[in-house]
């Protein structure tokens, strides 16, 4: 039997006035009697109504029963009009939610009546003990929906990297406000759509399909904040899972390139950038078995799509550029993705390459050594140690390192990034999910990569100590484009010293010190002195060189006026 049916029980059939069998667009409907709405497609583009969709659930967030009249034309031969009895919907929200009651923690003990009683008390701490264990598990962490470390919110003040600006998904920013509204709107499109797509004679059987992903992924579990959860019912959550789901598919479908109804893609293009930073915050999020739900269903949505829009979402992840070709990417069968954010995370990162990852091997002993280190060298102070910045669009995020150029130089190498505000977001909120699902970098479980966006947004905040260093990175190719001014540039990088050290990140500040250790300190202030005063040694040889020609010149004239006379 399956979960959901087993945990329904008999009374989630649908109970239907006579055997119908629903059609999908086309199909001709008899006149409705009065008052009752009729399932009708628009010839093209998106309903004109989307009460016609909503009405199948009852109200956007409401599953409460609701009668609805099946069409003439796809009834029995007789004509009659059937009446289909939504109390299925009801009855499976009411029966989840009586298990999510049943399941919830109790109400805070007193501790008072415990001090008397050691049975009583260890009984209760060991509870608390276990509760505390389950939330903090490391295979739970990785799949929960987290919400902004203290330190992301309080470097994000303005909200620009923590808060959606079109469209909500989940129920952390639900009830957000106004501009989030007309995004729930096209989510009602988006399903009318993806219902038209998955070619289903029954939209129960979508919708079947996203509360069988809540049941059974134990989905309102997986969401960190009880404050938010209490006030969401199952009649509202359930339809939200179904309405988030069908809107990021409808999404993924239009970014992999395949067909997409005009009028919906066209909400999508003149949204794009807002979209794009929205889908990827840390607390706008669906768990992905619920999308994989939906996408599930639909027949024009191969695996090779998903790669596709996985693919064009790499092309221009870090720099602005047009590929003849898109990137390859390898869909990794194993790897379970929490939501949205993590999966393109996962792809955009990448894995260290064979040779960055024999580099980067750190003995345990090691370890502590490189933790305790304290580093800071702008890029300026780099150049005169006699390090050179390289930006290499080969490497991936994680393979940035230190390498022997010449018998006294070094090279750092990095991937470089073309700064604006959608991908400081991008960023930012892929940092915030690495700090929230690997709490340590160090540990023996977590790998480089793990950590990859942390070191790369603190290297960069490290090479950033003042205008100049921004400058020079610039200069250098490490930061490209116009997206952000000096100032607005190093504010961001100034504010992100609160991310946690990866492991990364310590490897490079490890690779720094042993090159500057073994530097001899002579060659070194030689050098440093020569690098700051270039210029003007070099005006100084000039002015040398003009007055020397000049005294030459003379010299010859006055010898020749002499040998005349």
């Amino acid at each position: 039997m399956e979960p959901t049916a087993a945990a329904w029980g008999r009374h989630l059939e649908f109970q239907l006035a006579m055997t119908t069998n629903w059609q999908w667009p086309g199909a001709e409907e008899a006149p409705a009697a009065d008052g009752a709405q009729v399932w009708a497609a628009p010839a093209g583009g998106l309903p004109l109504e989307y009460a016609s969709i909503v009405d199948i659930f009852g109200s956007s967030c409401s599953l409460q029963p609701y009668n609805y009249v099946v069409p003439a034309s796809i009834s029995s031969s007789a004509g009659q009009q059937q009446v289909v009895d939504f109390n299925y919907y009801a009855a499976a929200a009411q029966q989840l939610h009586d298990m999510t009651v049943e399941g919830t923690a109790p109400q805070e003990d007193p501790l008072e009546p415990y001090v008397n009683n050691p049975k009583k008390a260890k009984k209760l701490f060991k509870k608390k003990k276990d509760k505390f264990d389950a939330a903090y598990n490391a295979d739970f962490l990785k799949m929960k929906m987290h919400r902004y470390p203290a330190s992301i919110r309080a470097l994000d003040k303005d909200h620009l990297y923590t808060k959606p600006r079109v469209v909500a998904i989940g129920p952390y920013h639900h009830y957000d406000g106004e501009h989030l509204k007309q995004a729930e709107e096209v989510k009602h499109a988006a399903a009318w759509h993806c219902m038209e797509k998955s070619d289903l004679d029954d939209v129960r059987v979508l919708y079947h399909a996203v509360v069988s992903a809540v049941v059974e992924n134990d989905v309102r579990r997986l969401y960190d904040d009880e404050d938010v959860m209490t006030g969401i019912t199952e009649d509202e959550f359930l339809p939200m899972m179904f309405y988030d789901a069908c809107f990021l598919v409808m999404y993924m479908l239009k970014g992999s390139g395949l067909e997409c109804d005009r009028v919906l893609a066209d909400f999508f293009e003149s949204n794009k950038d807002s979209i794009a930073h929205d889908i990827m915050l840390l607390e706008n999020q669906i768990p992905w078995p619920v999308v994989e739900a939906v996408m599930n269903k639909f027949e024009s949505f191969p695996l090779e799509s998903m790669v596709k829009f996985i693919a064009r979402w790499k092309v221009k992840w870090l720099q602005d550029r047009a590929l003849a070709e898109l990137p390859h990417v390898v869909w990794d069968e194993g790897y379970k993705p929490p939501h949205l954010l993590g999966l393109l995370r996962f792809y955009m990162v990448g894995e260290i390459s064979s040779i960055g990852s024999s580099e980067f091997k750190v003995s345990g002993s090691n370890q502590e050594k490189i933790k305790k280190m304290k580093i800071s060298a702008g890029a300026i102070e780099l150049a005169e140690m006699g390090i050179q910045l390289t930006a290499d669009e080969t490497r991936g995020l994680p393979d940035m390192g230190l390498a022997r150029k010449c018998i006294f130089f070094a090279e750092l190498s990095m991937a470089p990034l073309c700064l604006n505000d959608l991908r400081a977001s991008q960023l930012v909120n892929m940092a915030a999910l690495e700090a929230c699902t690997t709490p340590d970098f160090f540990g023996k479980a977590a790998e480089f990569e793990d950590s990859a966006v942390c070191s790369y947004l603190l290297l960069l905040g490290m090479l950033m100590h003042r205008e100049a260093d921004v400058h020079q990175l610039r200069t250098e190719g490490i930061l490209q484009g116009a997206g952000l001014t000096n100032n607005k540039t190093l504010d961001l990088f100034t504010s992100l010293h609160c991310l946690p050290e990866g492991r990364c990140y310590a490897h490079v500040m490890a690779q720094i010190e042993a090159y500057r250790v073994t530097r001899c300190p002579g060659w070194l202030w030689v050098y440093r002195f020569i690098y700051r005063n270039l210029d003007y040694m070099i005006k100084l040889t000039t002015v040398i060189s003009v007055l020397y020609g000049l005294y030459k010149f003379f010299d010859l004239i006055i010898s020749a006026h002499l040998h005349h006379h």
